[in-house]
């Protein structure tokens, strides 16, 4: 049964300056509605300065590529338990991960609805490799290297994990094996696959190339800033994207970490994160904050 949709057939009451009626309590309230949204539109962040998703990512199924990522997360998982490399879930820093996670992934889905439905897993390999990643789906790793040689801050973690879960949420992956997909089948058919929507047999042959997937320079640049904005709502200072990158930068001085080797970083890019610092700032400012402070491995 339907609810009958109410009649509005009074003309509106014209009432005297400073009214305290229940109608101009409804205005008040109205106007202060608006005035929230206009606090909102002032603190939307990055999203103007993130572009729509690539033409690409329609090339191939994004249900195939989260599979795919699935598969090859697990089998990581299990090479590293054989090897006695995986992280129990009582390890301090194990703790330390999903505590940060748990923080950040609810303001996912706002980047991307899928996000939603994802099976979020954040776990720790027991590496001395300066590197860690987030697979389509959200399947996050961080290696005991990059926490411990780096000492990173709490802040500076969330950092780097807002950094790879932005990779999943803009669909970098999908992005780079559509590209891919185009390339082998030929730019002649190429509008006639972004009708159809999938490529599945390519999709199903580049699953095993999740974990080396090298992107490019722009999707890093996006990567950085709507990982600021991550990290910045769930109340992590976004300004230890600077010393995280000065660290890198340190770190590399040596041999390269693998970290680094599909993450270009330099002066240029700690100049871009510090650009964007004055549209994020506020949403940490106004974030409430981690009850607890966890920090790294004991150098």
């Amino acid at each position: 049964m339907q609810t009958p949709v109410p009649r509005i057939d009074r003309k509106p009451e014209w009432h005297a300056p400073g009214c305290r009626c229940a109608l101009h309590g409804r205005r008040l309230f109205a106007g202060a509605l608006l005035a929230a949204g206009d606090v909102a539109w002032a603190q939307e962040g990055v999203r103007p300065d993130v572009g729509n998703t690539s033409r690409f990512t329609r090339l191939v199924s994004a249900d195939q590529v989260e599979a795919a990522a699935v598969q090859q997360y697990q089998q990581m998982l299990r090479e590293a338990a054989q090897q006695k490399a995986l992280g129990p879930a009582e390890h301090p820093q194990v703790i330390r991960l999903r505590a940060i996670a748990h923080r950040i992934i609810p303001f996912t889905p706002s980047w991307n609805e899928r996000a939603t439905r994802w099976k979020w897993e954040i776990n720790l390999i027991g590496s001395r490799q300066l590197n860690a990643f987030c697979m389509p789906g959200g399947k996050i790793a961080f290696y005991y290297g990059i926490l411990k040689q780096l000492q990173l801050s709490d802040d500076e973690v969330a950092t780097i994990m807002g950094h790879e879960a932005a990779h999943a949420l803009r669909e970098h992956a999908r992005e780079r094996m559509g590209k891919s997909a185009a390339t082998q089948v030929g730019a002649g058919v190429l509008s006639a696959l972004l009708g159809l929507g999938q490529v599945g047999n390519t999709v199903l042959n580049m699953g095993s190339q999740l974990l080396t997937l090298e992107f490019s320079r722009e999707d890093e640049s996006e990567a950085d800033i709507v990982g600021m904005e991550l990290a910045a709502r769930a109340g992590y200072d976004p300004r230890a994207g600077v010393s995280l990158w000065n660290k890198m930068m340190q770190a590399s001085k040596g041999a390269p970490p693998q970290f680094l080797s599909t993450h270009p970083s330099g002066p240029n890019r700690i100049r871009d994160i510090e650009a964007k610092l004055p549209k994020v700032m506020p949403l940490y400012e106004s974030a409430p904050k981690p009850p607890v402070n966890y920090g790294p491995p004991p150098p």
